[in-house]
């Protein structure tokens, strides 16, 4: 690794190229012993389409934001602690190739690199990265992960009830626990999943029943070993109620619309170009 860049002039210099690329729509990133590792563009599976993203490794965090300018404006930051992270590589298709899963409990994503050195490049600096993380706050890997949602392009009909034909009149919706596609009907409902927000979110019915019978039982095995029936009653708060239809599900669609979306024309990997580049 490259511990030995910390506190270094050019690592400095990296880190505030970074910083100046995103603006004052990003926030700060320098941080004693923070050192900058690699970088470079990788193809992010959105909810519409896969956009090209510019991604940042940290020996602590991943920043990624979508391109403006290449190399020199980004916008819509995201910063990812590493010791949240967790890979999962993902099979060869003819239409898919060197893909991989973040998976993290508050989002998980696909994104794909121009090459399989790259793909292979990223994973191994990533894993250690969050290894050592993991080791220097002695935090245990993560076990629960939010489920990636299926992009909209996947299915023309509600993935619970098979019946519901989407069209420009009958929008999708995405379940935030299992990353269905449904429709309307089929998520009316919604349940406090804390790991994701400190407000109810959609869910669809399945997931709905299956996590508000799971809460039930949580509540009154609590409700047991503290004995009261007043106490019972404490326990069982408002944490699920219909949906109003008004709850926002165009979180992927803002963060590429608009200025600085990558011509859908170009093609952004051009060959036998290095789209990632990691510093020693």
């Amino acid at each position: 690794m490259v511990d030995h860049l910390a506190n270094t002039e050019i690592n400095s210099q990296r880190i505030a190229a970074v910083e100046s690329c995103f603006g004052a729509s990003g926030q700060p990133l320098a941080l004693p012993g923070r050192v900058l590792l690699g970088e470079g563009v990788l193809t992010k599976e959105c909810r519409k389409k896969a956009k090209p993203r510019i991604f940042f490794l940290f020996n602590d965090i991943l920043v990624y934001g979508s391109i403006v300018l290449s190399k020199r404006k980004y916008r819509s930051q995201h910063i990812i602690p590493l010791e949240e992270v967790t890979l999962e590589p993902l099979p060869e298709t003819l239409e898919a190739k060197n893909r991989w899963m973040i998976k993290t409990t508050k989002k998980s994503f696909v994104v794909s690199a121009a090459s399989l050195t790259e793909r292979q490049e990223w994973i191994s600096h990533i894993e250690e990265c969050v290894r050592r993380q993991l080791l220097a706050t002695g935090r245990q890997p993560s076990t629960e992960h939010a489920a990636p949602w299926i992009p909209d392009k996947a299915t023309d009909i509600c993935m619970r009830c098979t019946q519901t034909r989407f069209s420009a009149l009958t929008r999708r919706h995405h379940c935030r626990q299992c990353g269905f596609v449904v429709c309307a009907e089929c998520s009316r409902e919604r349940f406090l999943l804390p790991r994701l927000s400190s407000k109810p979110l959609r869910v669809c019915s399945l997931c709905y029943r299956m996590l508000a019978a799971q809460k039930l039982e949580e509540e009154e095995e609590q409700g047991l070993h503290r004995g009261s029936p007043g106490q019972q009653a404490h326990l069982a708060g408002p944490v699920f109620t219909a949906s109003s239809g008004d709850d926002d599900d165009s979180d992927e669609d803002r963060e590429g619309n608009g200025e600085g979306d990558w011509p859908s024309s170009v093609e952004f990997y051009a060959s036998g170009v290095a789209w990632s580049s990691f510093h020693s």
